[in-house]
C-alpha cells in the first residue's frame, strides 16, 4: 500500500508561481525505484498529463501546455517529487495530482496507479 499525499496549492494570481509537493509513503514501497508522475484535472474535463520524472530525475518530460513554464523534481531522501509552477495562467485552474508508474509510457493515466488525493490550484486572471 502506497499513501502519496499532495501538497502546495492554492489561489494564485496569473503570471504567480506555486510549489506542489508529493510525499510518498508505505512500508513495502520503494521511492527511488519509481517513475513518478503529475496529471490534472480541470471541472468537467479528463485528467491529464502533466510532467514526468525517472527514478533519479536523470529524464523528464512535460505537457506541451506546460512546457517552459513548470518543473518537476524529485528528493528520493525525502520521498517526494515537486511541481514548480511558474507563469501562471487562469488555464492552469484544476486540482494537481501525484501518482507512481507502474508501465512504461508514462503519458497515459492507465500507466499510473497509487494516487494521492489531489491539492487544488487556482489562477485568477
Amino acid at each position: 500500500q502506497v499513501q502519496l499525499v499532495e501538497s502546495g496549492g492554492g489561489l494564485v494570481q496569473a503570471g504567480g508561481s506555486l510549489r506542489l509537493s508529493c510525499e510518498a509513503s508505505g512500508r513495502t514501497f520503494t521511492f527511488s525505484s519509481h517513475v513518478m508522475g503529475w496529471f490534472r484535472q480541470a471541472p468537467g474535463k479528463e485528467r491529464e498529463f502533466v510532467a514526468y520524472i525517472n527514478w533519479n530525475g536523470g529524464r523528464t518530460d512535460y505537457a506541451d501546455s506546460v512546457k517552459g513554464r513548470f518543473t518537476i523534481s524529485r528528493d528520493n531522501a525525502k520521498n517526494t517529487v515537486y511541481l514548480q509552477l511558474n507563469s501562471l495562467k487562469p488555464e492552469d485552474t484544476a486540482v494537481y495530482y501525484c501518482a507512481v508508474a507502474y508501465s512504461g509510457g508514462y503519458y497515459s493515466r492507465s500507466d499510473y496507479g497509487d494516487w494521492g488525493q489531489g491539492t487544488q490550484v487556482t489562477v485568477s486572471s
